[in-house]
């Protein structure tokens, strides 16, 4: 069984995973709003992993005999100064849960919850693509600057995207 300490923090992630869902339909509304319909689907794609890693938790809890939690999801900001603005708060807002996977897993290994320190590597080895992922389009988007035909070029390859299931 898991320890109110750790299920408590584990129950907030899900907030969390709901929230980023939440923030990513929002940035792709705002895509579309400047009919990017790549940059759209690229943040539609990028909710529903985020949903899935909610859901992964969700899972977990349940298997260990906890009791999941939900709490309300905040309001995600809906307008932004440019395509790089929009990159940029993703990109911190996947810095900033990296940081709470990582509070998750050092919590995990102060108690000892060797279960759970396993299921928290997935977490961690997927910060590191997502904000990879994120820094990279950061840097292309720095690169093309006002280049229409640049952002044409990126708005098509990202309206390719698709969410795939990881499989473990």
């Amino acid at each position: 069984m898991i320890s109110e300490k750790l299920l408590k923090e584990l129950n907030k992630q899900i907030n969390y995973e709901f929230y980023s869902e939440y923030l990513y339909l929002a940035m792709s509304a705002y895509c579309e709003s400047l009919d990017l319909e790549g940059f759209s689907n690229f943040f539609k794609v990028q909710a529903e992993e985020e949903r899935f890693h909610a859901m992964k938790l969700f899972d977990y809890i349940n298997e260990m005999d906890g009791r999941v939690k939900l709490f309300a999801i905040d309001e995600p900001k809906t307008s932004y100064n440019s395509l790089l603005d929009v990159f940029e708060k993703a990109l911190d807002h996947e810095k900033f849960v990296t940081k709470r996977i990582y509070t998750l897993a050092d919590i995990a290994n102060e108690e000892k919850e060797h279960a759970t320190i396993s299921f928290l590597k997935w977490y961690i080895d997927e910060q590191v693509e997502e904000e990879s992922s994120f820094n990279k389009l950061v840097k292309r988007l720095k690169m093309i600057k006002d280049d229409s035909h640049g952002t044409y070029m990126l708005d098509s390859e990202l309206s390719q995207r698709t969410f795939i299931p990881p499989t473990e």
